[in-house]
C-alpha cells in the first residue's frame, strides 16, 4: 500500500505538492507562534537596581492582603502609604539611613524622575563628572557617554512643587546612566521641599532589628537580598510585559491555529475530491472500497509526516524572527527572545498529522463507496449532492455559533465585548459557512454571475457554468477567501467599533466640560490653584485612585476609582446613572456600577481604599456598565492622599470664553500642563484606532492572512493544473490562447467574489452581534467597518487568484491540445 501511495504521488505531483505546502506552512505557523508563546511563561530574574548598594530597604507595601475562608487574597494598591516620619526617625537611630523621595520632573522637555542626592549612594549611580548637588538650584543628571548636559550647563526643570519662574537649574554633576530611569538629583533639602513624602528608606543596620521596628507601623515592608528589587521603579514591568505579550501571542496562537487547521483540512479534502476519475479507474480495475480508502490514508500519512516535520523546521526558524519583530514594534521588552522549549514543536507536528488524516477521512470514505461507472460520470460535473453528514455538521456548528452569540446577548451582553469572545465567535460561524459552502456555492455563483453571463461573448457564460458545475472546486478555492475576509472584517472591525464606543461614552460623560487638562500623571498644584481662580468657570479637580471589594466572601475585586467634589463633578460631567443621585455622594458614600455584586442604592458595602485602609460606604448611585470603562466615584476624603491628575473646566453662562481660554493657556504654559478642549482630549485619550490593541491585532492578522493568501494561490494552482484536459478541449473548439486565459482569470475572480460574499456574511453577523451588545448596554455607537482593510484584502485575493489561475493555464497551453485531450490518467 505504501509503495502504491508513493507511485501515485509521483504521477500526481502537483496535487501532492499543493497538499505538502499547505500542511508545512500550517504546521510552521503553529510551531512559530507556539515557540514564541512558550517564551512568555517566565520572566528573567533581575537583580536589585535602584537600591543595589543598600543592605536593608524599608518601603510601603504596594499589595493589599485580605484573609478569606478560601485563603489569602491580594490586590494591587492604587496609592501606597508613604513611610511615616516617626519610622524615618527611628530608622535613622539604628544606623546610617538615606531617605528616597521619588517624583516626576520634566528635564528640558524629557520625562525624568527626581530624587534627593543622598539616596544615590544606595544606587548604581556614580559621578562621572562634576560634583554632588547641595545648594538650592543645583542638580546632577544622568547622561550617556558624550550625550546630555554637562557640568555648568543651565537646564529647565519643572515639577509640581517647583515655583513658577524658578525652574532653571545649574548642572553641577553628571552620573552614568543606569538604564532603568532618567534621573535628576536635587539637594536633600530641596527634594524634601518639592516632595515631602518619604517613599523608601535605605538603612545600614541589622535586618532583624529593622524588622522589629518596622513591625510597629502597619503597611511597611523590610526588603533584603533579591527582595530589594520590589522597591525598584515598576518592579513588575517584566512580568507585566510578558503578560501582555502572552495575551497577544495566545490570541495569535488561537487565530493561526484555527486558520491552519481550516486551510489544511480543506486542502486535503479537495486533493482527494479532485481525484474522482482516478478512483473510478481503480474501482473499474477491481480495487475494493477498502483498498481505495487505505491508499488515500497512506498517501496522507506520508505527506503528513514529511510536511509536518518540514513545518516544525520552518516554525523553529521563524520563531526568532517573530520575537524580533515583536521587540522592534514595541510589543515586547528588549530582552524578549525564544527559549529552548520543545513542546510547541510536538504540538504542531501531531496537530498537522492529525488534521491531514482527518481531512482525507471523510473524502476517502466517499470515494471508496462510489461505484466505478458513477465515479467516471461524476468526474465531469459535480452531480452528487452534499453529504448529509456535512450538512448536519455545518448546520450544527453554525447554529451553535449563533446560539452562543444569542445567549450572551440575552444573559451578559458585556461578554460579547471581551476579546476571548469576539475572537472565538467568528470561528464558529466561519466553520459553519465553510461546511455548508458546497450547498451555497451553486445558487450564489449563479446570482453573482447573472449579469456577466448576459454580456456579449461567451466568457461570462462559460465562467458561470464552470464555476457552478464544479461545486467542490469552487468551494475549495473560495474557502481561503472566506476565512480571509471573515477575519479581516470581524477582528479589526470589532476592535475599532469598541474603541469608538468607548470614545462615545467618554464624550457623553464630558458633555458638560469645555476644557480638560491632565490625565497622564499628577498635575502641578499651582496649575490647579490658578484654574480654580479663573472667573466665570466651574472647576472639577479629580484624582485617580482605586477601591477593592470582597465579593461572595472569596473574590477580591479591584476597581479603578476617581475622587472628586460631588457638586463640581455634577457641573462638569454627566455620569451614566441608572439609579440614585450624584447629589447624595458624600464622604460616607460611593458611586458604583452595575458590575458590582452589591449595587442597591442605600445599602452599605465594605471596601478597601487605594492605600489599603478599610471603610464602610453607602451606595449613593449606580452607573450602567457600558463598555466597562465606567469605574467608581468617591470623594477626595476617600482618595487616600492621591494627587490631582485631571481638571475639568466648564464655562458658566455669560462667561467670556476668549478670556477664559487665554487664562487657561497661560496657566498651562507656566506650569508645563497641557490644556485641551473636550473633543481634543477625548480624541487623544480614546483614539478610535484602538491603539496598541489594534496594532497587535493587525500584526497577528498579517501573519494569518499571509498564510491564507498562500493557501489561496496554492489551491488555485492545484485546481487549474487539474483542468489541463478541459483547457485543451476549449482550444480544439476554436478558442484562442487569450480567450482561454481570460476565461480562467474571470472564473477565478468569480470564485473570489463567492468567498468574499460568504466571508462578508460572517463578518456582518459578528459585527451585528457587537452592535446588539452595545445597544443592550445602552451605548449608542456606530459599527466601524474596516473598509480599507477589506479593500486591501480583497484586492490581494483577486490579484493572487488571477495570477495563480492564469500562470498554470498558460503553462498548460504550451502543450498541443490534441496531445493533452488524448492523454489518459
Amino acid at each position: 500500500m505504501l509503495s502504491s501511495a508513493l507511485r501515485s504521488m509521483r504521477t500526481r505531483w502537483v496535487t501532492f505538492v499543493g497538499s505538502f505546502v499547505a500542511l508545512a506552512l500550517g504546521v510552521g505557523l503553529i510551531a512559530m507562534t507556539g515557540l514564541a508563546l512558550a517564551a512568555t511563561f517566565d520572566a528573567p530574574r533581575r537583580a536589585p537596581e535602584r537600591f543595589a548598594a543598600a543592605p536593608v530597604v524599608v518601603a510601603p507595601s504596594d499589595t493589599l492582603r485580605v484573609a478569606t475562608p478560601g485563603g489569602e487574597r491580594t490586590a494591587k494598591l492604587a496609592v501606597p502609604r508613604p513611610v511615616p516620619a516617626s519610622l524615618v526617625t527611628g530608622l535613622a537611630g539604628l544606623g546610617r539611613a538615606a531617605e528616597d523621595r521619588t517624583f516626576p520632573v520634566d528635564l528640558a522637555g524629557d520625562a525624568a524622575v527626581g530624587h534627593p542626592w543622598s539616596i544615590a549612594a544606595a544606587t548604581p549611580y556614580r559621578l562621572v563628572a562634576g560634583r554632588a548637588p547641595g545648594a538650592e538650584g543645583e542638580v546632577a543628571v544622568t547622561a550617556s557617554a558624550g550625550r546630555g548636559p554637562r557640568p555648568g550647563d543651565r537646564v529647565r526643570v519643572t515639577a509640581p512643587g517647583i515655583p513658577a519662574g524658578t525652574g532653571v537649574r545649574t548642572v553641577v554633576g553628571v552620573v552614568a546612566d543606569a538604564g532603568f530611569e532618567k534621573a535628576v538629583f536635587f539637594g536633600d533639602a530641596e527634594a524634601a521641599r518639592i516632595h515631602p513624602a518619604v517613599d523608601a528608606v535605605a538603612v545600614h543596620a541589622d535586618a532583624d532589628t529593622v524588622r522589629t521596628l518596622a513591625a510597629r507601623v502597619p503597611g511597611m515592608r523590610v526588603l533584603t537580598g533579591d527582595d530589594r528589587r520590589r522597591a525598584d521603579p515598576d518592579p513588575d514591568r517584566d512580568s507585566e510585559a510578558l503578560t501582555a505579550v502572552n495575551a497577544m501571542l495566545g490570541t495569535a496562537a488561537g487565530i493561526t491555529g484555527f486558520v491552519s487547521v481550516f486551510v489544511v483540512a480543506s486542502t486535503f479534502s479537495f486533493a482527494v475530491a479532485q481525484r474522482r476519475r482516478e478512483f473510478g479507474l481503480l474501482r473499474t480495475a477491481g480495487a475494493t472500497p477498502g483498498q481505495v480508502r487505505r491508499a488515500v490514508v497512506a498517501e496522507a500519512l506520508v505527506i503528513g509526516v514529511v510536511a509536518s516535520a518540514a513545518g516544525c523546521l520552518l516554525g523553529k526558524a521563524g520563531a526568532p524572527l517573530l520575537a524580533g519583530r515583536l521587540v522592534d514594534e514595541g510589543f515586547a521588552p528588549a530582552w524578549f527572545a525564544v527559549g529552548d522549549a520543545t513542546w510547541p514543536l510536538h504540538t504542531a507536528f501531531w496537530t498537522g498529522l492529525c488534521v491531514a488524516l482527518a481531512g482525507v477521512a471523510v473524502a476517502s470514505r466517499r470515494a471508496g463507496r462510489v461505484r466505478p461507472v458513477e465515479a467516471l460520470r461524476e468526474a465531469a460535473v459535480d452531480e452528487g449532492g452534499v453529504p448529509t453528514s456535512r450538512v448536519l455538521t455545518g448546520t450544527a456548528v453554525l447554529l451553535t455559533g449563533l446560539a452562543l452569540l444569542g445567549w450572551s446577548l440575552l444573559t451578559d451582553p458585556g461578554d460579547v465585548l471581551k476579546r476571548k469572545t469576539y475572537i472565538l465567535q467568528p470561528m464558529w460561524i466561519t466553520v459553519g459557512f465553510a461546511l455548508l459552502a458546497p450547498l451555497l456555492v451553486r445558487p450564489l455563483t449563479r446570482l453573482l454571475t447573472w449579469l456577466p453571463a448576459r454580456l456579449p461573448g461567451a466568457t461570462g457564460m462559460l465562467a458561470r457554468q464552470n464555476a457552478s458545475a464544479a461545486v467542490r472546486r469552487t468551494a475549495a478555492v473560495a474557502a481561503p477567501v472566506l476565512i480571509t475576509v471573515a477575519l479581516a472584517g470581524s477582528l479589526p472591525g470589532t476592535v475599532a467599533t469598541l474603541a469608538e464606543a468607548k470614545a462615545t461614552e467618554a464624550r457623553a460623560v464630558f458633555s458638560r466640560a469645555d476644557y480638560v487638562a491632565g490625565g497622564d500623571g499628577p498635575l502641578d498644584p499651582r496649575f490647579v490653584q490658578r484654574v480654580r481662580n479663573i472667573p466665570g468657570t466651574v472647576t472639577s479637580a479629580s484624582r485617580s485612585t482605586g477601591v477593592a471589594v470582597l465579593e461572595e466572601g472569596t473574590a477580591l475585586v479591584s476597581s479603578e476609582a476617581r475622587a472628586a467634589d460631588p457638586a463640581a463633578l455634577a457641573a462638569t460631567a454627566r455620569l451614566p446613572l441608572v439609579a440614585g443621585s450624584l447629589s447624595d455622594l458624600d464622604d460616607d458614600s460611593i458611586v458604583v456600577n452595575e458590575e458590582w455584586a452589591t449595587r442597591t442604592v442605600g445599602r452599605s458595602v465594605d471596601v478597601w481604599l487605594g492605600d489599603g485602609s478599610k471603610a464602610s460606604l453607602r451606595i449613593a448611585a449606580v452607573m450602567r456598565t457600558g463598555t466597562g470603562s465606567n469605574g467608581v466615584y468617591v470623594t477626595p476624603a476617600n482618595a487616600a492622599g492621591a494627587a490631582v491628575d485631571r481638571v475639568d473646566v466648564t464655562l458658566k453662562d455669560g462667561a467670556d470664553a476668549t478670556a477664559v481660554r487665554a487664562l487657561l493657556e497661560a496657566a498651562g504654559r507656566d506650569t508645563g500642563t497641557r490644556v485641551l478642549t473636550r473633543d481634543a482630549w477625548v480624541a487623544a485619550h480614546h483614539s478610535s484606532t484602538g491603539g496598541t490593541t489594534r496594532a497587535g491585532m493587525l500584526l497577528i492578522l498579517g501573519i494569518a492572512l499571509l498564510y491564507t493568501g498562500i493557501a489561496l494561490a496554492n489551491t488555485l494552482v492545484m485546481a487549474t493544473s487539474d483542468r489541463v484536459r478541459d483547457l485543451a478541449v476549449l482550444r480544439l473548439a476554436g478558442a484562442t490562447h487569450a480567450q482561454v486565459l481570460r476565461l480562467v482569470g474571470v472564473e477565478a475572480l468569480m470564485v473570489v467574489a463567492v468567498g468574499a460574499v460568504l466571508g462578508a456574511a460572517v463578518a456582518g453577523l459578528n459585527l451585528l452581534g457587537v452592535k446588539g451588545a452595545l445597544e443592550l448596554l445602552s451605548v449608542s455607537s456606530p459599527v466601524v467597518v474596516p473598509w480599507t482593510a477589506l479593500g486591501v484584502v480583497l484586492t490581494a485575493c483577486a490579484v493572487l487568484a488571477a495570477v495563480s489561475a492564469v500562470l498554470p493555464a498558460l503553462a498548460a497551453l504550451w502543450t498541443r491540445p490534441v496531445e493533452t485531450a488524448g492523454a489518459r490518467e
